[in-house]
């Protein structure tokens, strides 16, 4: 069985106080408590013959529901999670408000076991970041990619 693949991009700004990402806090009654671990970088899964930056595209426009910015789109590589989804991600410069983001649903059975069906964001804010800080709220499989987007800003990508 193939593994299931994601595809999502790393918004990030500079200037101020230094770089900073903008990570999405999962939505759902499964996450709702919890802060540490909670974050992703907006991303979704694909399915071949898509493209994996196209697909990263789409699904931060359905996560965020705003359209992703233009620029020039830094490869991060890709990385296997935990429960086995290979994860593939870009990084990009730019900037979003995160009043502005309009997430997309998803629908599931809870409480479980009850048989009541409720809809629920996919996500439930996003916000901006410092790398440490952002590191202490990503999901661990997807660390990662903060240090490869430090490797290729000290690059000068």
């Amino acid at each position: 069985m193939a593994a299931r693949r994601s595809a999502g991009l790393l918004l990030y700004r500079s200037g101020g106080p230094g770089v900073e990402v903008l990570l999405a806090h999962m939505g759902g009654p499964l996450w709702a408590r919890r802060d540490a671990g909670a974050w992703s970088v907006p991303k979704g899964e694909y399915l071949p013959p898509e493209e994996p930056r196209a697909a990263a595209r789409r699904e931060f426009e359905e996560e965020l529901g705003v359209p992703p910015p233009d620029g020039t789109y830094l490869p991060l590589g890709e990385t296997r999670q935990s429960g086995g989804k290979v994860v593939t991600v870009w990084a990009v410069e730019g900037d979003l408000d995160p009043e502005r983001i309009v997430p997309g649903t998803f629908t599931m059975e809870w409480p479980r076991g009850s048989g009541t069906v409720r809809s629920f964001p996919e996500i439930d804010r996003v916000a901006w970041f410092s790398p440490d800080e952002a590191h202490e709220r990503l999901v661990t499989g997807q660390r990662v990619f903060l240090a490869r987007l430090a490797e290729r800003l000290t690059a000068g990508d």
